[in-house]
């Protein structure tokens, strides 16, 4: 398949364009490089390799590349409360304008796989878990821009969807701000950590494992077309608290301090069933106690403080 990635070059496209090459797909990767990254040099000696510098909201360079491509995997975003904060009207015109504009100018024989997040779920009931068929009530602007985008392309009939948890784990793009990957590196650096709101919980998925999905849904476009799938680690719904514990285990000496007063700009509160996409065969190869071991093992090479996004 030709296959067009836009954001290629981010945390996850770092991990997913590579993995798409390796599968024998011929991958055009549309970045404007916002972080200076040079995570895909390695992908530079595949032959199935095009790289465009540039910014979805050029709606020329857009058309030029849209029409060559069998598939069309729209990663570039603001991603994160913090990060689109900091410019709301680029942030819109990244977030909500290009992917509309990306919506209309896709033909329905192409494939679509988008990256949505289950924090569109926002806050579910106690016990409850949130299904695909739950309902959606996203708390943030970055959460509401994705659950219109996604039910735009879902209208249209040529998507698959990937509400994703939490991610974590590794990537030559880091990101240092995502919580499993920020837990870790405080455990790592500082040996200590403030919680609020310590029984928030959430739903946990390695980078990896988020590249297989996207694999499988190229594979399995047939039966997976025109619907949504959460796509996490059932065994990791996991309250903040819950998780510190998991990290203890790698790092004793992490002290967990939980605070009466404050309050988290995060308000996700919710239990995640992945049953859906389990059901077609997918399951993830990375437990959370693999990324905490994988984190703690690049913390000891990186200089963080270029692996933010705001």
């Amino acid at each position: 398949m030709k296959i067009l990635v836009t954001g290629g070059a981010g945390y996850l496209g770092s991990i997913l364009v590579p993995h798409l090459l390796r599968s024998g797909h011929s991958v055009t990767v549309l970045d404007n490089l916002r972080f200076h990254q040079t995570s895909l040099l390695d992908s530079c000696a595949s032959e199935g390799f095009v790289f465009i510098k540039g910014d979805v909201t050029n709606r020329d360079l857009v058309n030029s590349v849209l029409t060559n491509h069998d598939i069309v995997i729209p990663l570039a975003a603001i991603v994160g409360a913090p990060a689109c904060a900091v410019n709301p009207v680029m942030t819109k015109e990244v977030n909500v304008d290009a992917q509309l504009y990306m919506v209309r100018q896709t033909s329905k024989d192409q494939l679509i796989l988008f990256p949505t997040t289950n924090s569109g779920y926002g806050i579910g009931q106690p016990d409850q878990y949130c299904t695909e068929d739950s309902p959606l009530n996203p708390i943030s602007e970055y959460g509401r821009a994705k659950v219109e985008i996604e039910k735009a392309f879902l209208d249209k009939g040529n998507a698959i969807t990937f509400r994703l948890a939490t991610v974590f784990g590794m990537s030559p793009r880091m990101r240092m701000d995502l919580l499993v990957n920020d837990f870790v590196y405080r455990a790592f650096k500082d040996r200590f950590i403030v919680l609020f709101e310590e029984h928030f919980r959430r739903n946990y998925i390695h980078v990896r494992d988020v590249a297989k999905a996207f694999s499988f849904g190229v594979e399995n476009s047939n039966s997976m077309i025109g619907q949504a799938f959460n796509v996490g680690l059932s065994s990791a719904n996991l309250t903040k608290r819950q998780l510190c514990k998991k990290i203890q285990g790698f790092v004793p000496e992490f002290y967990v301090h939980s605070a009466k007063i404050g309050e988290d700009p995060d308000k996700r509160d919710y239990l995640v069933s992945n049953d859906k996409i389990e059901s077609l065969g997918w399951a993830p190869d990375y437990s959370l106690d693999d990324g905490i071991l994988e984190l703690l093992k690049g913390y000891q090479i990186l200089r963080p403080n270029n692996f933010v996004n705001a």
